[in-house]
């Protein structure tokens, strides 16, 4: 019997801390992160305010959790791509699936990444919580690039300003645009931001002639 409650207590809280996260996502989709208090989430999720911060310490906290679960979806996403430290970058097909992963995700979780947004840029900017988000967030990125470097590969920066560059560039593109009407805008974006990532202003390299 002691067994048997102690899994019911379990079991009703994992299903409390559910209910606060998926109604943070929709309170932060429809309020933005920064309007949208504690006790609209537990009212929205019906539960108490004690009985959220039996599970989270303030809503810094419920977001960093929400962060994990877009992690995870971004993982699952790329488990099915090569994905060595040997990466090119400079190959447009593997170039285009890290944004095409990024930018689904972001897109897929679009209230989460909107949230992380808004409160990165809350912040004062003298506690370089922006700084260490983007480097966090582009860490990957960051390890392709310091291997095209290792190869001799020349690039137009330091790999770590490179990758936070191409993160704040993601992430604020996720924050204007508004969510599409189909697939068909999403391809086009990841085409767009492939591209500009890979050529730059100056466009592809001329082709050799036949």
């Amino acid at each position: 019997m002691p067994q048997a409650r102690t899994a019911s207590r379990k079991a009703r809280a994992a299903q409390t801390r559910a209910a606060l996260l998926d109604a943070a996502r929709g309170l932060f989709s429809e309020r933005g992160y920064l309007n949208t208090k504690i006790t609209d989430i537990t009212a929205a999720a019906g539960r108490s305010t004690g009985s959220f911060y039996e599970h989270f310490t303030g809503k810094d906290e419920l977001l960093q959790a929400l962060l994990a679960e877009m992690e995870d979806a971004r993982d699952e996403r790329m488990a099915g791509l090569e994905h060595p430290r040997d990466h090119d970058l400079t190959d447009r097909d593997q170039l285009r699936d890290h944004v095409g992963a990024a930018w689904t995700v972001m897109r897929q979780n679009r209230p989460v990444a909107l949230a992380l947004f808004q409160a990165m840029v809350a912040n004062d900017p003298g506690t370089g919580r922006a700084w260490r988000d983007l480097r966090e967030q582009t860490g990957t990125i960051r390890m392709h690039l310091e291997y095209l470097l290792e190869r001799g590969h020349r690039l137009p920066g330091d790999p770590e300003l490179i990758a936070a560059a191409m993160g704040a560039m993601l992430v604020t593109l996720n924050y204007a645009v508004l969510p599409p009407s189909d697939g068909e805008d999403d391809q086009h974006v990841i085409d767009t931001l492939t591209d500009l990532l890979l050529h730059g202003l100056a466009g592809p390299a001329p082709r050799a002639a036949d």
